[in-house]
């Protein structure tokens, strides 16, 4: 290995003494007049007051000549306005409830108008030029340029950087940066010896060993999904199950194979859009389709699309761009230079996609939501081949079958039709009808015998007629129900006869039917972004209301930035993409180079990883940010190299070991004086505790697994009666990056710990440390089991080394005397309140308890001192 640049020496002077001593706007001032400033006379031109702007120097409203005089603060409004002793004037306004500037600063402002008042553009909106190497007074302290910048600024500050940290720290430290877990205690041992032969050999090829691990991209990949808020449900309303598994074994696959960054990015944004996309291409497209998402029913369509795309493009400003574009979204950016009407030209590149705007639960299996895209093998697509020309014969034959089964049924129910009508109508007649008087009851007394006669016989004859009506009526009605009855028996036995092999075939094609499915099941299948064929028209929304239209915009960029460059007649996805990763945009590169530095030294080189604008911070190092994002782009984006350049730095190999008063005047240590010492992640902690009882699953890839968690938690927050179920053996011991993200109420064991719900984009996660994480630490029982393997493992080892085994692989350090006797001490301890305690010792070996009292209780105390071990400070943070 040779270093990157040879030092220069101790008899050249320090350079950019005077650059620094001058006070600039971009690092000093603009922060400022930020957080009191921007929100009245910034870029927002409908809140903006006394027509000035005091983040321009120049134009109609730009501040010099205006409110601030170069080289005079008695002429400058300003600097009398942030120093009045009247209320009524002074700014902020006490009404405003922000912070008055105080002595230090105001001195700052001071000092910067009677040097000129010279305002500088944006740090972060100027492309990253190769700065030049400092100059330094100690050379020999690192051959790598890296280590120049840093130790410039210490010189400056009159610090001196911290020795190195020993073997064991150092290879402990690392591990866990390139892959999230410790190390072994043969690899410790190993490092150790080849670390004393040939330190920067030794050094060199542990870091390309870590950087080859599957495991390295599995960590990595971890961070990513916090800032494309993964998660395995829609997150909104009933949280229903979605399918994006794919994506996730994409991203993992991707940094362990060292996949160029800027085709990271590329694919993502617009996989779909390559003339014929791979199926990795598509995979990476699912980027855009990570945002929440509702039910249908829940809300208005129109209202659901708007709520999508405007979290596609918080997601591609917060992820790619390090900007708050969706404070853009009501109204012109208060603080920087984006306008509401660039904010939905951005808007418009995602405003496009195919696809419902809701959820169906009912049109959706296996979590597959449209669009999706399916890769069959080649025996999946023969199968589904034969499955479906076994389906076509059997609709052949099943379908004329059937036409008949239905014209006889129809047949059929014609009849029974009619009959029924029959009935119904028969049984109104019956009660409609009365009996009719006899008229010759009635006859007139007055009436002669002979007149009375013949109407007598003219109604004998009437009934006799109407008897042999009657009959012969009722023997046609006879007839016909006959006919119709016989009707009936022939159309039934027709239809038997029909059914037989027609439900015959049916059950064939069923079990066809299943197979297919079956099949189909395992088909490959990603959720990707894919465009409409005629282009949604976009239009600024008035206050960000998604009812409330304004002017029509095209698809472009915020005019800040370098220009888009477009190569079809209507800007793409895929022109949006080019622009991200040209070289002369500002933004992309170094925002990834800031948050891989931010992941190995838990604060990046601008602490506000989310917010590259006005109202972040400025970088503490601006010229090693430069320095590494030239590097970065002219290695073709290589982020293994990038990881390995800044490991293999004496920068990052510093002990983390400091004195209080160094510690009080830089606590999170912006100036790099000492190595990076802070609490673990939650995966982290997790998986090692897994990883050195052993029980720690290798498997990589595949679905999402469920580990144990408290019961009802899932009920809690469903509203579909969902109730989790862990998953049993190997599953649940799988690392913590395949563990199913429910958004509703994400695995407790991450949150509790600091983990995101995967609501939103998060750039950097908040470190804390509260008595609800020692008590998860110390009674969860996935953690008790782990504790409980280890002590089995420590049990094998001779007696007079198990405290120093045990030590050794929790922490990767030695103990020293005081330790092992302190240790030694809860191991007796324990050892007796166990030895009469037979039953306490029983319930906590668990299914490992044999029927000795004695070994019962010796497997109990170690278990306890092991538990005891991953709860200790040094085990839960990176030193």
């Amino acid at each position: 290995m040779s270093a990157e640049t040879n030092s220069v020496s101790d008899e050249q002077p320090a350079n950019n003494d005077a650059a620094e001593s001058t006070v600039s706007f971009s690092r000093d001032i603009r922060p400022l007049l930020s957080n009191r400033c921007f929100a009245c006379h910034g870029p927002d031109a409908e809140s903006r007051e006394a027509g000035l702007r005091l983040d321009q120097a120049d134009g109609d409203e730009g501040a010099i000549g205006y409110a601030i005089e170069p080289g005079s603060v008695k002429e400058s409004e300003v600097w009398h306005r942030i120093t009045t002793d009247d209320d009524s004037m002074l700014m902020p306004p006490p009404e405003s409830h922000l912070k008055p500037f105080d002595e230090n600063e105001r001195s700052l402002i001071r000092r910067w108008i009677e040097e000129g008042a010279v305002y500088e553009d944006f740090w972060a909106f100027q492309p990253a030029k190769r700065p030049e190497l400092p100059i330094t007074r100690n050379p020999d302290w690192s051959p790598y340029e890296l280590d120049r910048f840093v130790l410039r600024k210490l010189e400056k500050q009159q610090t001196r950087p911290a020795v190195e940290a020993d073997p064991r720290t150092l290879v402990r430290r690392v591990t866990f940066d390139l892959t999230g877990l410790p190390p072994t205690r043969d690899e410790i041992r190993r490092f150790e010896l080849a670390y004393g032969e040939s330190p920067e050999l030794a050094w060199e090829e542990l870091v390309d060993e870590l950087l080859s691990r599957p495991q390295y991209g599995e960590h990595i990949a971890r961070h990513w999904l916090d800032l494309v808020r993964f998660a395995d449900t829609n997150g909104m309303h009933k949280d229903f199950y979605r399918n994006h598994v794919a994506y996730r074994d994409w991203v993992i696959q991707s940094f362990n194979q060292n996949l160029p960054y800027d085709k990271f990015v590329r694919d993502q944004i617009a996989g779909d859009l390559h003339p014929e996309p791979t199926r990795e291409q598509w995979v990476a497209s699912g980027f855009n389709r990570l945002h929440l998402i509702i039910d249908r029913g829940t809300a208005l369509p129109e209202e659901s699309h708007v709520k999508n795309v405007l979290d596609r493009v918080t997601a591609v400003g917060t992820a790619f761009m390090g900007l708050t574009v969706q404070c853009a979204q009501c109204h012109d950016h208060k603080f920087d230079p984006i306008s509401q009407k660039e904010f939905f030209s951005l808007y418009a590149f995602f405003n496009n996609i195919d696809a419902e705007p809701e959820t169906n639960p009912r049109e959706v299996i296996d979590g597959y939501q449209e669009p999706f895209v399916r890769f069959p093998t080649r025996e999946q697509t023969a199968e589904l081949d034969r499955l479906d020309s076994e389906l076509a014969k059997l609709a052949a034959e099943i379908n004329p079958l059937s036409k008949q089964v239905q014209e006889l049924s129809k047949q059929l129910k014609d009849i029974q039709a009619e009959e029924a009508e029959e009935k119904q109508k028969n049984a109104a007649e019956s009660e409609a009808a009365e009996p009719e008087d006899s008229n010759v009851d009635n006859i007139d007394a007055d009436t002669n015998a002979e007149q009375t006669e013949e109407v007598r016989g003219e109604l004998a004859e009437l009934t006799e007629f109407a008897a042999n009506e009657f009959a012969r009526q009722q023997e046609a009605d006879a007839e016909r129900i006959r006919e119709r009855d016989a009707r009936k028996q022939s159309l039934q036995n027709e239809i038997a006869k029909a059914k037989k092999p027609l439900d015959e075939l049916q059950k064939e094609r069923d079990k066809i039917q299943r197979q297919r499915y079956m099949t189909e099941r395992r088909v490959d299948k990603v959720m990707v972004m894919k465009e409409r064929d005629e282009v949604r028209k976009t239009y600024v929304l008035i206050r960000g209301q998604y009812d409330a239209p304004g002017e029509e915009v095209q698809r472009g960029v915020p005019s800040f930035l370098p220009p888009l460059e477009v190569e079809g007649e209507v800007p793409s996805r895929m022109d949006l993409a080019n622009w991200l990763v040209d070289p002369s945009n500002p933004l992309t590169a170094r925002v990834a180079v800031n948050r891989f530095w931010q992941l190995l030294f838990g604060v990046g080189l601008v602490k506000t990883s989310e917010d590259f604008g006005n109202q972040g911070e400025v970088p503490s190092h601006p010229e090693l940010l430069d320095e590494l994002t030239v590097s970065f782009v002219e290695s073709g984006w290589d982020v293994k190299a990038l990881l390995k350049r800044i490991v293999m730095s004496k920068t990052y190999r510093q002990s983390s070991n400091a004195t209080p008063e160094a510690f009080n005047a830089d606590a999170e240590n912006r100036l790099l004086s000492r190595g990076p010492r802070y609490r673990l992640d939650a995966e982290m902690i997790r998986d090692q505790i897994l990883f050195q009882s052993g029980l720690l699953s290798t498997r990589m890839h595949g679905p999402s697994v469920k580990p144990p968690q408290p019961d009802g938690l899932w009920r809690a927050v469903s509203m579909t009666g969902e109730r989790f179920r862990a998953d049993e053996g190997e599953s649940r011991y799988r690392r913590s990056v395949y563990t199913f993200w429910k958004r509703a109420m994400p695995p407790p064991q991450m949150t509790i710990l600091n983990a995101p719900n995967r609501d939103a984009c998060i750039a950097r996660r908040e470190r804390t440390n509260t008595p609800t994480q020692a008590l998860l630490l110390l009674n969860e029982g996935e953690y008790i089991r782990a504790a409980r393997k280890l002590a089995q493992k420590v049990l094998g080892q001779p007696a007079e080394s198990r405290i120093m085994f045990a030590y050794e692989t929790v922490t990767a350090k030695l103990p020293d005397v005081e330790e092992v006797e302190v240790l030694q001490t809860l191991l007796d301890d324990l050892r007796n309140q166990y030895a009469t305690a037979p039953e306490l010792a029983e319930q906590l070996c668990e299914d490992m308890a044999t029927k000795e009292p004695r070994e019962n209780a010796e497997l109990a105390a170690w278990t306890v001192l092991c538990s005891t071990l991953y709860n200790l400070d040094i085990t839960k943070t990176k030193d």
